[in-house]
């Protein structure tokens, strides 16, 4: 099988998912409460370098399009319904099933887990779509 994957639809896929966490984790939704549950102050996370943070947390999420961009090839997805359905299937199997340690293992509330593997699911469906379409 071949796999030509468009590099400008992984590209705008991150981007896009990016955006969205920017949207999700900011006061507007969920930013203080995902903030007090990681136990983060404005001062912390100022003093924390949050710049290299974010080129890697980019860096990861080109990565994560690229990887689910093979999936869309694989699963012949061409449309919004498949794409966002073999994205749900890959953060189910894989996202919001490792997940679950930081409950189990890192004692995190389970509020956090929520916030952050719903950002997951909304995101990795949105790139699953826009993957689908701009193949």
């Amino acid at each position: 099988m071949e796999f030509n994957v468009n590099f400008w639809a992984v590209l705008v896929s991150a981007i896009v998912s990016y955006s969205i966490g920017s949207l999700w984790y900011s006061p507007v939704l969920f930013g203080k409460v995902w903030a007090y549950y990681m136990g983060l102050t404005p001062e912390k996370m100022k003093a924390s370098g949050m710049g290299k943070i974010y080129v890697g947390s980019f860096i990861t999420t080109l990565i994560m399009a690229y990887v689910l961009a093979h999936f869309i090839i694989l699963g012949g997805a061409g449309n919004i319904a498949t794409g966002a359905q073999i994205g749900f299937w890959i953060w189910l199997g894989f996202v919001a099933t490792i997940a679950t340690g930081s409950i189990f293992w890192e004692n995190k509330a389970k509020k956090l887990y929520l916030i952050n593997v719903g950002y997951q699911l909304v995101s990795i469906m949105v790139m699953g779509i826009i993957l689908a379409l701009w193949r």
